[in-house]
């Protein structure tokens, strides 16, 4: 699973961008619940989610 590069989202318009924020956050979330329920996961999944919704959220600040 590699990075998203940033200009393969530039083009996203602004709903798109909103919508991978909401799932991203979601995700985000499944994945804290599952280390406090102390779940398999690897860790790198949760940084990468985390790097990821960075980039959208700078974006969607971008276009405002």
């Amino acid at each position: 699973m590699s990075l998203l590069k940033i200009k393969n989202i530039q083009n996203l318009s602004s709903e798109e961008i909103n919508k991978k924020i909401i799932n991203l956050k979601k995700e985000i979330l499944h994945l804290k619940l599952k280390i406090a329920t102390k779940q398999n996961i690897k860790p790198h999944i949760f940084k990468y989610k985390k790097h990821e919704l960075a980039q959208l959220l700078m974006l969607e600040a971008q276009k405002i």
